[in-house]
């Protein structure tokens, strides 16, 4: 509802139009609830004969380098939710955060920063520059990239689109990182130091960014996006169950099967797979659907 832009997806049309089935079939949502907190988390178990965890994997990735606590500088998650709930509100709230006028800086990349440099574009900012830690991709496929595999080349999103018709080139900057921000007096982000990096081998073998040095520079920034992934799910709900995790802190369960070490609980989507695309999410709520009926009822139709 408010984490994908309006743009992209139409909430009226197409959610709330889809909330509505649901609840004409028998579904009630309880809003403004937040388990742990508003709902003791034991009557999930306590209360239901099965419970299933959808949470998603919302822990973002943060940038802890020097200034990070300057004014100015937020998740990219808190600036695509405010700006929808204003664009569906028909005025901004309390969280709204503004890029108009300002010279916004996206440090990574992925839809959320695709969508962080669209939004950006409609709310009037001034110039959108986006980091990206890794190197730019070939123009034409690679010989280990065969197909049928996923295309990994060049190419430009609808943000990046938009951005290079607005501004005359693509936003992205491959193999930069942030190295520090720079803010004023008053404690708000004025620039980003950044600089190149070299992607090497390490005694381990693994390839891990190197500084280039000679390649420093300072963006101006009023607007500092992070959209740099999400390291898994939201921790009380797991903590409070004593359900057990994987090598990634996503909720243990096999795929196809979605059973959680707790007898009645099942987990689906980003917080069992972690961070992916909604196809999956779409794949994981019918096969868990399927699963928690097979648990229900003893056997299932559902495919």
């Amino acid at each position: 509802m408010y984490g994908i832009p309006n743009m992209k997806l139409d909430k009226q049309k197409v959610v709330m139009r889809r909330l509505d089935m649901l609840e004409a079939e028998g579904v009630t949502f309880v809003c403004n609830t937040e388990v742990g907190k508003d709902l003791p988390t034991e009557s999930l178990v306590n209360d239901f004969d099965a419970v299933i965890l959808c949470t998603g994997s919302t822990r973002p990735r943060d940038l802890p380098i020097e200034g990070r606590d300057f004014k100015g500088i937020h998740f990219a998650m808190e600036f695509l939710t405010a700006n929808t709930q204003a664009v569906l509100n028909g005025s901004p709230g309390v969280d709204y955060i503004s890029a108009a006028g300002k010279d916004v800086v996206i440090i990574g990349g992925g839809d959320t920063g695709t969508d962080c440099v669209g939004t950006s574009i409609r709310q009037g900012c001034t110039s959108v520059t986006q980091l990206e830690i890794m190197p730019k991709p070939p123009e034409t496929r690679a010989p280990n990239n065969p197909w049928p595999e996923w295309p990994k080349i060049y190419r430009m999103d609808y943000g990046q689109e938009e951005a290079a018709a607005m501004f005359g080139q693509d936003p992205r900057t491959y193999t930069t990182t942030a190295t520090k921000f720079e803010g004023d007096e008053h404690g708000q982000v004025t620039a980003v130091h950044t600089v190149q990096v070299q992607w090497m081998q390490d005694e381990q073998g693994r390839f891990i960014p190197q500084h280039v040095p000679g390649t420093e520079q300072r963006l101006p920034a009023q607007l500092v996006l992070l959209a740099m992934g999400f390291l898994g799910p939201e921790q009380p709900i797991i903590d409070a169950l004593g359900l057990e995790q994987d090598g990634r802190s996503n909720i243990k369960a096999e795929h196809e099967q979605y059973t959680t070490s707790i007898p009645g609980v099942f987990v689906a989507g980003d917080c069992r797979r972690g961070q992916s695309l909604v196809v999956w999410a779409f794949n994981e709520g019918r096969g868990v659907a399927r699963e928690c009926d097979r648990y229900l009822m003893g056997t299932t139709e559902l495919p």
